[in-house]
């Protein structure tokens, strides 16, 4: 069965998504799904929070979805940091010590010289960047319990293994596995749910329980993770894709993102002003950031991966795109309002309701939309084990080993910290991330308000020209008389009871005034 998309220039995996017809428009699909996480406080990696973050898993199996096929999904996946001692038991070759290299899914095509093809192909990037693939291992997958259609659309799936060719290490070798990833994406067509040094991912168009049992080497006890991110996907006017189920490379949520069509297009817009001095090589050869044909949550990830690799913190990129309300709030710490002020100015709200899990492999959190419209809770147990979910009941804890439990607040931030093995609490982060530089000096020696601009002369245009231009753009008599005239009067929205006779925008050859 091939895996070769349908949809010309798509990655393999994808389904064929149909074109606007009608009322329909692909661009206006939404979705509201289940997320949770489970970590270790001190970074305390077992197979035992695999296990429960599949146990999670299943319990939000009300929150995907299936077709007319049960057991065609729209989505599930999880996301580990990387199970070293697994993967070198069963790599088949050496790899380097414990996060000396970097490793990722590929999906690839169902076709043995299509996959040579490609494979030879994504060899060729990752030498161009600097790196060196270490070895591919084959991925035992089921697919028994598959249904037709995610079988119609399935790829072949394989890991590849890779380190740096001078031994670069860390940070910046993440950044070279990233630059190799969105190559191989753009110009191969290949998708890789991952490849990273500190995290891994398995999904796939499947159900909450297909996917230990498409992807069994979940539930293999040398499998071991001190955090794992799960996700259940519910695309409510969408059509499931392998590569658009959950977790992505850093995030998931159980929302929607209203605004991603201005947020994709002001990121296409300040592609030409991008640059860093961290991110090898010239940008140009990772454009666009943001994928075409995406959903909002890939939208969302490829720009917080692109600010987080560009040098901020994983919680500080978040809160970039995610920022509290904060316009209006006069009781707001000044410092942290010029924080928020200073980031409007750079990046516009990413806005809608989602509650937005989040994680690099060493510190995993939660952020929830400003207006508070998605649920989130958590719990912390005597022994370090901690749970967010977007629903309770996900686990089936002991009351009496529960020492805190709450539920995420509009624009507040929960992080965990494996490392320093504690909860960072949301004034102490923000209150750091506002301190970090003087964002109250930037603005005053940068920000120019519209109230200070001088005065300019007003054009003031003849009637005959004012009413040819109203006439060229449809406006009537009674337009200009009960709500313009009111409008400019008054500031204010004009008021009416009487009916329209305007035809609905979708059923209408004319476009709608302004």
């Amino acid at each position: 069965m091939s895996a070769v998309s349908p949809v010309p220039g798509a990655p393999f995996g994808s389904a064929a998504t149909p074109a606007p017809q009608g009322l329909y428009d692909g661009s206006h699909e939404h979705d509201a799904c289940g997320v949770a996480f489970v970590a270790d406080m001190h970074g305390r990696r077992s197979h035992a929070i695999v296990a429960d973050a599949l146990t999670a898993l299943h319990n939000l199996d009300h929150r995907g979805a299936s077709g007319a096929e049960i057991n065609t999904g729209d989505g599930a996946g999880i996301l580990v940091q990387v199970p070293d001692g697994f993967l070198r038991s069963v790599a088949g070759f050496e790899l380097p010590e414990a996060g000396g290299y970097a490793v990722g899914l590929a999906f690839l095509p169902d076709d043995d010289e299509a996959e040579r093809k490609a494979i030879d192909a994504i060899e060729h990037i990752v030498a161009e960047e600097d790196l060196q693939v270490l070895g591919w291992r084959d991925v035992l997958t089921d697919a028994s319990s598959l249904g037709e259609t995610a079988l119609w659309v399935m790829a072949r799936f394989r890991q590849l293994f890779m380190a740096a060719s001078d031994g670069t290490t860390g940070m910046p070798r993440e950044r070279l596995a990233f630059c190799a990833r969105k190559r191989i994406e753009r110009e191969v067509g290949a998708y890789l749910p991952s490849l990273s040094c500190r995290t891994l991912v398995y999904k796939g168009m499947l159900t909450t329980d297909q996917l230990p049992a498409f992807f069994p080497e979940l539930t293999d006890e040398r499998f071991a993770s001190a955090i794992a991110l799960v996700h259940s996907r519910f695309s409510t006017n969408t059509f499931p894709e392998w590569p658009l189920a959950h977790p992505y490379r850093y995030i998931a949520h159980n929302g929607e993102i209203n605004t991603v069509m201005g947020n994709r297009n002001w990121m296409r817009a300040r592609e030409a002003l991008l640059e860093s001095n961290l991110l090898p090589g010239e940008l140009s050869r990772l454009y666009p950031i943001v994928t075409e044909g995406g959903s909002d949550s890939a939208s969302f990830d490829e720009v917080l991966e692109l600010l987080h690799l560009g040098g901020r913190s994983l919680p500080h990129a978040v809160l970039m795109m995610i920022p509290e309300a904060h316009e209006n709030n006069a009781l707001m710490d000044p410092d942290l309002k010029a924080f928020y002020d200073f980031h409007a100015c750079v990046m516009e709200p990413w806005d809608g309701p989602a509650c937005v899990a989040f994680t690099d492999g060493t510190v995993v959190g939660a952020v929830l939309d400003r207006n508070g419209l998605r649920p989130g809770r958590y719990w912390i147990t005597d022994e370090g084990r901690v749970v967010l979910a977007s629903e309770t009941g996900v686990l089936d804890i002991p009351q009496d080993r529960i020492v805190r439990k709450g539920r995420l607040q509009p624009g507040r931030m929960f992080l965990v910290d494996t490392e320093a093995g504690r909860i960072v609490g949301d004034e102490e982060l923000k209150s750091e991330l506002a301190a970090a530089h003087p964002y109250q000096e930037w603005l005053h020696g940068g920000q120019l308000h519209l109230a200070d601009l001088a005065d300019r002369e007003h054009i003031v245009y003849s009637h005959e020209s004012v009413v040819r231009r109203q006439q060229a753009f449809g406006y009537t008599e009674e337009e200009l008389r009960v709500i313009i005239a009111p409008m400019a009067r008054t500031g204010q929205e004009a008021i009416g009871s009487m009916g329209t006779d305007t035809p609905v925008a979708a059923l209408s050859a004319r476009p709608r005034l302004l």
